[in-house]
């Protein structure tokens, strides 16, 4: 059972964020994109936190999850990260994303397909 929700899993990873769905990640000036090493470095094993207080939680064998703000629930999937540094999500609920880091002026930001900006707050 878990075998299969693997692959159906990376399928999706491999489906959503394969080449055709290039994105300009809307980038701002004063953006730096993470290459695939720098956001391997910044995220595997790594809790994040928001400012919203909502946190995501990138577990080394590739689990993830988010947990929303304000016990606001917890969403579990599994990622990827692409030799662009694109981190790509499958959520157990049949939903996926992308999304992007980048330093800008000393801050880290996630940023999503939909050009969304999530600034991340330091440790």
């Amino acid at each position: 059972m878990w075998q299969m929700l693997r692959i159906f899993f990376v399928s999706m990873i491999v489906c959503i964020c394969g080449p055709a769905s290039a994105q300009d990640w809307s980038t701002r000036p004063g953006d730096t994109l993470l290459s695939q090493v720098e956001t391997q470095d910044l995220i595997n094993g790594q809790t994040l936190t928001y400012y919203d207080d909502g946190q995501s939680k990138f577990s080394v064998g590739g689990a993830y999850s988010y947990t929303y703000a304000n016990s606001g629930g917890t969403a579990f999937g599994r990622f990827e990260v692409g030799e662009d540094g694109k981190v790509c999500i499958a959520f157990a609920n049949g939903f996926a994303r992308c999304d992007r880091f980048v330093q800008n002026r000393g801050r880290l930001v996630m940023l999503t397909e939909k050009g969304e900006r999530f600034p991340i707050r330091p440790e």
